[in-house]
């Protein structure tokens, strides 16, 4: 008795392979679809979230979400490109953002707030539900970084990346080389608290906020305009400088 037709043959590409198991990683895989599966379907069905695949070729042809794979179909999936221009392609997010914005979820405070140093605007909240977050980032078009595949799933979801990295400073030295940011950062701009954009002052205008041994030996200050929060160059400030000088270094040259 003759068999059925062979299922379709899906690979993916680069980094995408981190949310297969070994057994699946880089290597063609094939997989039965009765009936037809949508692009996005069938992607997720592997545990990769759609947010990050830029480009997906069907029988060497660029295809968006919403095209039927059967079985028979080659598909190739290739996740986002922020450095390299595929414009002659489908793409199947929207362009880059020039000046990058981001939601985080809950168990990213600190990552934000290393991003706000680095002068990135960076939404925060240690109570924001998943239907929250998935909302921000499609109204006002931040990208959703997460430590959960599943947020990214939702449909409304165009923007969001899957956090590979643990330890925070090793999150955002992640998230400044995939998102090609190194030459975007404007460090100590922002507020690390509550993400305002921060206005210069005077001694005069923070001499109650501030320490009188700071008043003494300082003579520029930030403020906050939000949360009121006083920022000066003290020695913290001249150990993060290192930190970002090299962070910036390693990143520019992958």
């Amino acid at each position: 008795m003759a068999s059925g037709p062979a299922g379709a043959t899906v690979r993916f590409y680069a980094e995408l392979n981190d949310h297969l198991p070994p057994r699946l990683q880089y290597r063609p895989v094939e997989k039965r679809l009765v009936p037809p599966a949508s692009v996005k379907d069938l992607i997720e069905s592997f545990g990769v979230p759609h947010t990050e695949v830029d480009l997906v070729l069907v029988n060497g042809e660029s295809s968006d979400f919403s095209r039927l794979v059967r079985n028979g179909d080659r598909v190739a999936v290739y996740p986002v490109f922020e450095s390299l221009d595929i414009t002659p392609v489908l793409r199947l997010r929207p362009q880059p953002l020039r000046e990058p914005k981001f939601v985080l979820d809950v168990h990213l405070g600190k990552l934000a707030g290393y991003l706000r140093m680095l002068g990135f605007d960076s939404l925060y909240a240690n109570r924001a539900s998943d239907p929250e977050l998935v909302a921000i980032s499609a109204q006002q078009e931040r990208i959703l970084l997460t430590r959960d595949r599943g947020v990214l799933k939702h449909s409304a979801v165009t923007r969001g990346y899957w956090m590979r990295e643990t330890d925070s400073r090793r999150q955002t030295e992640e998230v400044v080389g995939r998102f090609d940011l190194a030459r975007c950062m404007r460090p100590f701009t922002r507020c690390m608290v509550c993400n305002g954009l921060l206005n210069p002052v005077s001694k005069a205008e923070v001499e109650r906020q501030a320490p009188k041994r700071i008043l003494e030996s300082r003579h520029e200050f930030q403020q906050c305009p939000g949360c009121g929060r006083v920022y000066w160059e003290g020695s913290h400030y001249q150990r993060m400088r290192r930190w970002i000088e090299q962070l910036a270094a390693a990143t520019q040259t992958r």
